[in-house]
């Protein structure tokens, strides 16, 4: 069975569907499209009808596009949750981010400050948006905003010093050198997001899609997820 099939991905899960897409390939003979961008811009992209075999976006999205009739009934699967978590440039100082209060006064000490602009469509960054203003310091952290593309962009700009702190899903931290992870959000402020995978209603090559997804969701590969960053959920 070879067959060229298309997956629209969140980042989150971008650094598993590269591994494990390319072992895919080597084992299958079936050669990936992959295409990764935020969970906003994908969802969009699909409404807006762009073609695609397996969509990889958060489950509210998958739930949301199954809503729309853009996924195959019955085909969404959950594929590992992961949580948003705090970075520092590596070397830097390390702030008390142990509690909500010490954690909304690292942000206030910081000269500046990096997330996924909301805009954009990332998870992370639309749940930080809203955090800051639970906090009552939006203004003053909006003031300092280094705004990013995504989540490996967020941890790019804290590498490079563009930014001293920042807040990222930790799944798209870990495979960037030059960060320190100080952690997750602390108490009632940990966020946790699940990631969920579904085939494209319009897609013609649904078994090939259906071979790639039992291939990431395969008990053997729940240890390399954790690794990862992230609690698979099959």
């Amino acid at each position: 069975m070879t067959a060229d099939i298309k997956i629209m991905s969140a980042g989150a899960v971008k650094v598993m569907a590269v591994a494990l897409g390319a072992e895919f390939e080597r084992e299958s003979g079936i050669k990936l499209d992959l295409n990764f961008g935020t969970v906003g811009a994908q969802s969009e992209r699909i409404r807006n009808g762009e073609a695609a075999d397996l969509i990889l976006l958060s489950q509210s999205a998958i739930a949301a596009l199954g809503k729309l009739n853009l996924v195959k009934p019955g085909s969404a699967v959950d594929l590992a949750s992961t949580v948003t978590g705090v970075i520092v440039r590596d070397g830097a100082p390390k702030p008390d981010i142990s509690t909500p209060e010490a954690f909304k006064q690292a942000l206030l000490d910081a000269p500046s400050v990096a997330w996924t602009d909301p805009k954009a469509g990332g998870s992370g960054g639309i749940m930080f948006a809203a955090l800051i203003e639970k906090l009552g310091i939006a203004d003053a952290i909006n003031a300092k905003a280094v705004l990013c593309k995504g989540g490996y962009d967020v941890a790019g700009a804290i590498a490079e010093g563009r930014a001293a702190l920042a807040t990222t899903l930790i799944s798209e931290a870990l495979p960037v050198k030059g960060v320190t992870i100080l952690g997750p959000l602390p108490g009632d402020l940990n966020f946790q997001n699940m990631y969920s995978a579904a085939i494209h209603a319009g897609s013609t090559k649904t078994q090939a899609a259906q071979a790639f997804l039992d291939f990431l969701t395969a008990p053997a590969t729940r240890p390399r997820w954790t690794a990862a960053g992230m609690a698979p959920a099959f």
